[in-house]
């Protein structure tokens, strides 16, 4: 048996409120940080979007190279990596810290071979290095406050802007750079500064919602743009290639086209009202690709050559995603540690918001139904919600649990029993028809049929009969070494498989209430969540120690093991398809969804 990786469903990038969220892009891809997690995203192409794993800290701003070979990204605590976007492996070039505190922006030169990383920063708030070095490479002065952007001419002689809280830009020389002058053009703080491709001119925006434009070469003011002004801070700029017009996002929610030239507006778009579509960042992407983004995480598309509404909107988790369940062959979903619950198209890789009351709090557990296919979630906010039988939206009604979910199961006469703590409730119609209060703690729950399995914290799984108005128990398994933290019926009904809070695994033959084997025991922390493929003949494991296993009943010992499957730990695992083509998806604690294609050898 092998794998090998079948593309990603990327999250969205992080916002909070008041901040601007940095974008960058070159040619079709953008690339922003969300969490620890850098992406590049392909929208062109977005199978062949990636993800970068190797911050320990939340990341803050991500840029490539002029290159196109290299990619800079930075974190909270000022450390700047600097790594290799050719290939697969994602080559650690260099690894700095180059100010004591977060980085807000950070900038190449068009020789991509110097950096300019800016934030809040104890001794300084900007430093100016080599990307292969670290050796500096000039300084960056002028600054009473936290510096929230940089720009850098792309030609020589260079120049860099830098923008910052003390409502000031500082004008750079360089290499090596030095300071040069201070432009006093702002009266608030300054959010973005950005050169043109072609170096002659850099815009900036701030809070004050003005827009100035400069000559690049000697950072003179040569206009403010006073046409249909923005009514909000103004989050950011962006450029298009041909120098000729620009583009910013503000918190009014609103988006503008602008001439250079003439310092005119040439196209508003308006995104919606509220908090929720303030717009706090924006990169340009091909020739006519405006890409913006707002409060809730949405990337709106805009295509410079039309009005109106944006061409398309891409949603996507901005937290871990805790929970996955099928709806049909192309299509899935998945709930996240907000709340939310996104639809994932299996082959276009591009998911959407569902519509309606999404929880409150995490998404704990969901469970498809195999009667009717209806998929069921239960959350932190002491709830279980139904979805559309499309996929698209939440059910209106809801009902409460009495205490705190842990699993969901969903029986063949579509009665869904949640393990909570100290009770398993049943629910039918969104409705509670029964309760159960065991003498043990509830862990873990699932069901075949009329049978239903609770795994308890006292490291063992009961067994019961469920005759639509009560549970019986009628049996008891034994052998896990800790908490048992998920359950699993292979879909024949013949197997049932525990995993635990030590990652120790047991596979039970459950009519004849026995083990199989205890050996499938190489995930070394929690054990997550179960897949089994159609045909009951492999079952898929993710663990806390960021693994996915893939196990074979015909032969015990043999096993895939897709090592490092998920930074920060494997949520859930999932078949698409029941599993017939190979098709493995597992999601994780950065908010990424993996694909992968697995061959299983006869």
């Amino acid at each position: 048996m092998s794998y090998k990786k079948a593309g990603l469903y990327p999250p969205n990038p992080v916002t909070a409120r008041g901040e601007y969220t940095k974008l960058s892009s070159l040619k079709d891809k953008i690339v922003y940080a969300s969490g620890r997690t850098v992406v590049i995203r392909n929208l062109k192409n977005p199978e062949l979007s990636t993800a970068y794993s190797g911050h320990i800290q939340n990341a803050t701003v991500a840029r490539i190279s002029p290159s196109g070979y290299y990619c800079a990204s930075a974190d909270i605590t000022g450390k700047v990596n600097v790594w290799d976007v050719v290939g697969e492996e994602q080559t650690l070039k260099g690894e700095y810290r180059v100010i004591s505190g977060k980085i807000n922006d950070l900038a190449w030169d068009g020789e991509s071979k110097r950096i300019i990383a800016v934030g809040d920063g104890k001794e300084k708030f900007g430093h100016a290095f080599m990307m292969d070095t670290g050796s500096s490479t000039g300084e960056i002065t002028g600054h009473s406050k936290v510096i929230n952007a940089v720009s850098i001419r792309n030609q020589r002689p260079f120049r860099a802007a830098t923008a910052g809280d003390d409502s000031l830009i500082v004008f750079h020389t360089g290499a090596p750079y030095k300071y040069e002058k201070t432009i006093r053009t702002h009266t608030k703080f300054v959010q973005d500064v950005q050169y043109s491709p072609s170096g002659d001119h850099f815009c900036s925006v701030g809070s004050d919602s003005k827009i100035f434009l400069y000559d690049g070469k000697t950072g003179d003011t040569v206009a403010e743009f006073t046409d249909s002004p923005h009514k909000g801070t103004i989050m950011a700029a962006a450029w298009g290639p041909d120098s000729k017009s620009f583009f910013t996002s503000a918190a009014d929610c609103t988006v503008k086209l602008w001439d250079a030239e003439t310092n005119k507006a040439i196209q508003t778009w308006t995104v919606g009202s509220g908090v929720n579509h303030q717009q706090v960042g924006g990169t340009w992407s091909g020739e006519s690709n405006l890409v913006s983004l707002s409060m809730s995480g949405d990337l709106n598309i805009f295509d410079s050559r039309t009005g109106g509404k944006p061409a398309r909107v891409l949603q996507a988790p901005q937290k871990s995603v805790t929970a996955i369940a099928p709806v049909s062959s192309e299509t899935f979903l998945g709930g996240t540690t907000d709340g939310r619950v996104y639809s994932y198209s299996s082959s276009a890789f591009e998911s959407s918001a569902l519509a309606g009351n999404n929880h409150t709090n995490n998404v704990v557990a969901m469970a498809s139904s195999t009667k009717d296919g209806g998929v069921y979630s239960v959350g932190y906010d002491d709830t279980v919600r139904e979805v559309s039988a499309d996929g698209a939206s939440f059910v209106p009604a809801s009902c409460p649990t009495s205490a705190q979910p842990k699993g969901v199961a969903v029986a063949s006469d579509s009665t869904v029993f949640v393990a909570e703590i100290g009770i398993v409730e049943a629910f039918r119609a969104n409705q509670k028809v029964a309760e159960h209060k065991p003498s043990y703690q509830p862990s873990a729950v699932a069901a075949f049929e009329s049978v239903v399995a609770i795994g308890g914290e006292d490291m063992k799984v009961r067994l019961h009969e469920w005759d639509g108005k009560a549970l019986k128990e009628v049996g008891t398994l034994e052998g896990n070494k800790g908490v048992v933290s998920a359950l699993a019926f292979s879909p024949d009904g013949t197997y049932l498989v525990s995993g635990d809070s030590t990652g120790k695994i047991i596979l039970f033959d459950a009519k004849e209430r026995k083990t199989v084997t205890s050996r499938w025991s190489y995930h070394t922390a929690r054990i997550y969540s179960f897949a089994w493929t159609a045909d009951s003949a492999h079952c898929a494991s993710g663990s806390l120690d960021t693994h996915v296993y893939v196990w074979s009943v015909a032969k015990l010992m043999k096993n895939i093991a897709i090592k490092n499957a998920g930074p920060g730990g494997v949520n859930a695992v999932m078949w698409l398809n029941g599993g017939k083509d190979g098709k493995l998806v597992s999601s994780g604690f950065d908010g990424v969804v993996r694909k992968w294609d697995v061959t299983f050898h006869v």
